[in-house]
């Protein structure tokens, strides 16, 4: 029997279960600099002009970052997904 398939003691394949396979480094790397980034969204409240191409338009600074933030999330996660 190789090693890959016998299963003595402990839980059969060996995986990390629970809380470490949930909380990798990368994992709370990545939901800290989301925090950081909703806590820099929400301090900016000011109404500002935001001109895309030719109208301008007024709004909420918060509004706009957060736009931002989304589609640069989605374009990521399109390239990450094409990139397997």
């Amino acid at each position: 029997m190789s090693p890959k398939t016998s299963q003595s003691g402990g839980k059969a394949g060996g995986g990390t279960g629970g809380v470490r396979g949930l909380l990798t480094p990368a994992r709370v790397a990545v939901g800290a600099l989301a925090l950081l980034a909703l806590i820099f969204i929400f301090e900016n409240t000011r109404t500002t002009k935001i001109r895309l191409l030719i109208p301008e338009v007024s709004m909420p600074l918060w509004m706009a970052l957060l736009g931002t933030a989304v589609i640069g999330a989605l374009c990521g996660a399109y390239f990450m997904r094409r990139r397997r």
